[in-house]
This record gives structure tokens, sequence and C-alpha cells, in this order.
């Protein structure tokens, strides 16, 4: 078995669409970002890759390179799906969190434990997802920004 952990971060802007999960959440915000700005997902692939012990996000898709501009974060978890799988191992669990002030996420996570347990291969019951405020304290409590943790823990085929 393998544990990997991560968070990532995003300031939050207007004209950009939140996406969280691989959910597109009506708000008048969204996360600046070389992708869609997917803190959660961001946070989950780099957990698995750090588990993998093979660096970070940013290694295997570098904000430099124009081919990763605007894409689904979740086509980023189901390569990372694949890296994975190619080093022998599969989801035993992914445990997450969001902390963002505004919107409410409640409505919205049941979808994204469904769209990351399809990316990764797994049952929906591996796929945990928890979100909180930051009381309007700090950047999250200011809604300057969002942040996603994320840990997983990976079985051998």
């Amino acid at each position: 078995m393998k544990i990997g952990q991560s968070t990532d971060i995003h300031p939050l802007t207007e004209g950009r669409k939140l996406i969280l999960g691989g959910v597109e959440i009506e708000h008048h915000k969204g996360c600046m970002g070389h992708s869609d700005g997917d803190a959660l997902t961001h946070a989950i692939c780099e957990a698995i890759i750090g588990a993998l012990g093979l660096g970070d996000l940013g290694a295997h898709f570098p904000d430099t390179d124009d081919k990763y501009k605007g894409i689904s974060s979740i086509i980023l978890l189901e390569e990372v799906y694949k890296l994975m799988v190619s080093k022998g191992y599969i989801i035993g669990n992914v445990d997450s969190l969001i902390v963002i002030e505004k919107p409410k996420m409640l409505p919205h996570i049941q979808k994204m434990r469904e769209n990351i347990a399809k990316a990764l291969h797994c049952d929906i019951k591996n796929v945990n997802v928890k979100a909180t405020r930051g009381e309007k304290l700090g950047f999250i409590g200011n809604e300057e920004g969002v942040m996603a943790q994320a840990v997983v823990l990976l079985k051998e085929m």
C-alpha cells in the first residue's frame, strides 16, 4: 500500500467558471488556472502522483504546455489513473476536502464523487468529498480563493 496527500489552492476571479470535482457550479467567480482550475481534482491527482513517488502535478502536466490550456481536470485525472495502473496500483480510497466560503458545496458533492470514481475506475463508496467554509477568515473567508486537500490510499493490483 502507498499513501499520498496534497493541497491545491486557486484564486477566485470574475469571468471564470467554478469547476470542482468536474462539476460546473453556478457562481459569479471561478478558479484561475492554466487548465479549468479544478482545485479538488488537482489535489487528488497530485496525491496519487505523490503516493507513486513521481513528483507533482506540474511535472506531468506543465502550465507552460498549451495542450493543457483550459483542459478538463477530469481528463488529467484519467491520465493519472493510467499512470497509477501502469505502476501496478489501484485506488483503495480517496478522502478529500474543499474549503470555500461560497457557494455551498453540499448540492454538488454526490456528482463530484461520481465523476471522480468514474475517472479512477473505482466504486463510489471509495471516494469521499467533504466541504467546509473559511468562517470569514483569511483569503478563503474573504472569498478570494479556494483550497482543496486530498489523501489517497493506493493498493497493489
